[in-house]
């Protein structure tokens, strides 16, 4: 018996049952392989290119959709509407994507009324680095040491591990714990209103409330857990596309100085297969070898019910 659609994508969006595939549409040039167990901390889920073989999500695919460099590459780790905090895993060889564990818990963000999980589909730029060792002009704070983040606002649900190009519309400047941590507003290509919002002020015409539940959304994520708000640069304006394409284009020139071995990366795993003249890069082989070591795909574990606990705060 087939679950209903809509069942269907709920349990694919949480990790369950889902075999190893190939991302569809626009992202028929790669694929993922899950390892371990879904919901757990052992759970991975691996990439693969149009030809089989296991590359970097951050590092081989590459941040541009096209060459004229208006398109961009999006990884998606968390759909719209899940809890998960998956992520991809900065200081693992391949970085697959993994759930965030704080405090020996898999971590899951809290639901703030009125919204359930994450507001967009939410995910990274590949080939972006946020250097910690770098303070920045515009909010005084140094990068949160990972990719650029993305929050993708179009109608579609999509899958952790899917490859979407997009257009970038904007940028919100959220200062977390101290660190800068640019929030980059973009809608699929492929979305129905793609094809009329092209600029921030687009979101807002045909959007309205958008923006606003995404900045409180921000503000408060972390209020449940007992810390406190999070503070913005430009007082929580967003700025336009042309401005989140050069921090953009930044953060990839951080990258590549990371990938070349002219910035310190600590802890940081940049192990790749395709980027051309870098250090880091293995061979097929021994990227295989960092994938059959990682556990055995198995069933998923239950998720426990306070993940849908709702949270109240004034405004």
């Amino acid at each position: 018996m087939r679950a209903p659609p809509g069942l269907a994508r709920l349990l694919a969006a949480r990790g369950w049952g889902r075999p190893p595939r190939r991302c569809l549409g626009a992202m028929a040039r790669y694929g993922t392989e899950q390892r371990g167990r879904p919901n757990s901390p052992d759970y991975r889920l691996y990439f693969k290119n149009a030809d089989g073989k296991y590359i970097s999500p951050f590092h081989d695919i590459p941040l541009f959709a096209g060459s004229k460099e208006v398109l961009f590459n999006m990884i998606v780790e968390v759909p719209r509407w899940t809890n998960a905090k998956m992520e991809i895993a900065t200081e693992e060889p391949l970085n697959p994507i993994k759930q965030d564990i704080k405090k020996g818990k898999l971590r899951y963000v809290a639901n703030i009324f009125p919204h359930k999980g994450y507001i967009w589909n939410y995910g990274a730029l590949p080939q972006t680095w946020e250097d910690p060792n770098h303070t920045d002009n515009i909010t005084g704070c140094c990068g949160d040491n990972d990719p650029i983040d993305v929050c993708e606002i179009g109608s579609k649900i999509r899958s952790s591990g899917e490859i979407v190009q997009v257009k970038v519309l904007g940028v919100l400047a959220l200062v977390d714990e101290g660190e800068t941590d640019w929030k980059i507003i973009a809608i699929s290509v492929d979305d129905p209103e793609a094809q009329k919002i092209h600029d921030i002020d687009d979101v807002k015409r045909h959007k309205p409330g958008y923006l606003e539940a995404t900045v409180d959304w921000f503000r408060f994520y972390k209020v449940p857990d007992g810390k406190p708000e999070n503070q913005f640069a430009f007082n929580g304006e967003f700025k336009d596309k042309d401005f989140a394409v050069e921090i953009i284009k930044s953060t990839h020139e951080y990258w590549k100085a990371l990938l070349h071995k002219k910035a310190d990366g600590g802890t940081i795993k940049c192990t790749n297969v395709l980027v051309s003249g870098s250090p880091f890069c293995c061979s097929e082989e021994d990227a295989r070898l960092i994938v059959q070591s990682a556990p055995v795909p198995v069933n998923g574990d239950s998720v426990s019910p306070e993940v849908d606990s709702w949270h109240f705060f004034p405004k």
